[in-house]
């Protein structure tokens, strides 16, 4: 069903699950028409969006062509959401970080967000629409076992920075969400890092919903809940405070302590 011309049109990159799932079905519910890029459409996904396009977002002609699709079946882009990010992380460290590596972490988490946004900037100019990209604490909180992340993060916040500061004018808004640890499968996947790390503490596996948080440093007790950064993403793209741009709104749970 072809949208009105009322309603609001947002991109979404990394949509399948977790985080951008989670973005997709709160833009829904808001009223948006999502179209979602992935490079794997689930039924999850299908569910949350008639709009679901497969796309392997790391290529230089990936995040294009999704843009292209949503303005050409929609007429142009209120909302960009940057969310996709992949990295490369051998045990050992640095040095083991190979080119490729590196350029595989900077294609899918910076320069997937580059982009996209170079494509959908001429519509979302027109439409004084807004981009959103999704960082990490881990851009001001580097990790030796994420150090490729931690640098594009780094990256993708200082371009939103950017791209507010050359575009406010013309009514873009650019703003970043920087999460701590969010409790997606990435943390309750078997042999992940939250079981790595519940070994470490001495953790039994049921334990690690509770008692997590206060190994990993969470003053709140708790992970950040997916649905918790889409209703930021639904806030920041209301435009109900219009002056906010080329800021970045981190929820860690207190992990950010000092920085």
């Amino acid at each position: 069903m072809t949208p009105s011309s009322s309603t609001r049109i947002a991109v979404v990159t990394g949509a399948g699950r977790g985080i951008g799932l989670a973005i997709v079905r709160a833009l829904a519910a808001d009223g948006f028409a999502v179209v979602a890029g992935s490079r794997t459409i689930n039924k999850a996904l299908q569910d949350a969006t008639p709009d679901a396009l497969q796309v392997d977002l790391a290529t230089p002609d990936g995040p294009a062509y999704l843009v292209e699709h949503a303005v050409e079946r929609h007429g142009g882009i209120d909302l960009l959401v940057n969310n996709v990010a992949g990295t490369s992380t051998p045990a050992g460290g640095f040095l083991e970080l190979t080119d490729d590596a590196w350029g595989h972490t900077l294609d899918l988490t910076f320069m997937s967000a580059v982009r996209a946004t170079r494509a959908a900037l001429p519509s979302l100019l027109d439409r004084r629409g807004a981009v959103v990209n999704i960082g990490s604490v881990n851009a001001r909180l580097p990790q030796p076992r994420l150090v490729a992340q931690s640098a594009a993060k780094a990256a993708l916040s200082n371009l939103g920075k950017a791209l507010a500061e050359e575009f406010a004018h013309r009514g873009l808004r650019v703003n970043t969400i920087s999460p701590g640890p969010v409790w997606t499968e990435v943390w309750t996947a078997r042999g992940g890092p939250g079981d790595l790390l519940a070994r470490r503490a001495g953790l039994a596996r049921e334990d690690i919903t509770d008692r997590l948080p206060a190994v990993v440093g969470l003053s709140t007790g708790s992970f950040t809940d997916p649905q918790e950064i889409a209703a930021l993403v639904v806030f920041l793209a209301s435009g109900r405070i219009p002056n906010m741009s080329g800021s970045e709104l981190v929820i860690d749970g207190g992990l950010l302590k000092t920085l």
